[in-house]
């Protein structure tokens, strides 16, 4: 990291005490600022004082667990959430995505992995925020009764407005810029989470799914083997 580049905040919310102290060295040996916290209350505590940059949360904690701290703190701003669980049920991993995670990775997981979804997540909100800051002047893309304000970040079906994590826009805004074009799952991972392997196909997958409750299932299509279009439905 360039001297004098301030380092991101990460808060890991972990109540194994050896996973999560093990993820807290891992990361600030990657050059990480690192806060810990131990169950729902604390992590919320903490999230406040440190204000983090992106927050690795295990669902399963005590006092509340994952997906109300989850709920708490995206209330408060859109923070990018790694969530961990322990359980691979893809109802899980949904709700996970529902109330705003932006990832997901189930135990056992390995410290590299967690690594490159935490760089490949901010590296999104970083361009994010160099667009908003330069001005970004897109155009809004209407497609059938879907509409998507690119510089405000904003979606709209129906004339109803929908919140979507920022991964779920970038998704979704991806697949507008060529309706009715399928992607391929490659190419979606490369552009939306900057991963150049297959490691996040089922991330993509479950992704899909999340979006689909939201705007609507039968906007968006599977071609299987090969990745996704979204269609213009009126």
């Amino acid at each position: 990291m360039p001297e004098g580049t301030q380092r991101p905040v990460l808060l890991v919310v972990e109540d194994e005490p050896t996973i999560n102290q093990a993820l807290a060295d891992r990361l600030v040996a990657e050059g990480f600022s690192v806060h810990q916290a131990w169950d729902g209350p604390g992590a919320v505590a903490a999230y406040e004082t440190y204000r983090p940059d992106l927050v690795v949360l295990d669902v399963m904690l005590p006092g509340f667990d994952g997906l109300e701290v989850c709920r708490r703190i995206q209330a408060d701003r859109p923070v990018p959430v790694l969530m961990v669980t322990a359980r691979d049920e893809e109802t899980d991993i949904l709700v996970g995505l529902g109330v705003g995670a932006d990832d997901y990775l189930t135990k056992p997981f390995r410290m590299r992995e967690v690594v490159a979804r935490i760089r490949a997540l901010l590296r999104r909100v970083e361009r994010a925020q160099q667009l908003a800051a330069a001005g970004s002047t897109e155009p809004a893309l209407h497609i059938g009764g879907l509409t998507l304000d690119r510089a405000g970040r904003r979606v709209e079906t129906g004339g109803v407005e929908v919140h979507l994590t920022p991964t779920e826009f970038d998704l979704l805004a991806l697949l507008a810029t060529q309706p009715g074009v399928v992607l391929r799952r490659e190419a979606i991972l490369q552009e939306v989470w900057g991963w150049t392997d297959s490691l996040g196909t089922r991330t993509l997958d479950s992704h899909v799914k999340a979006l689909r409750a939201k705007v609507g299932a039968d906007r968006i299509r599977t071609v299987h083997g090969v990745g996704y279009a979204l269609e213009a439905v009126a």
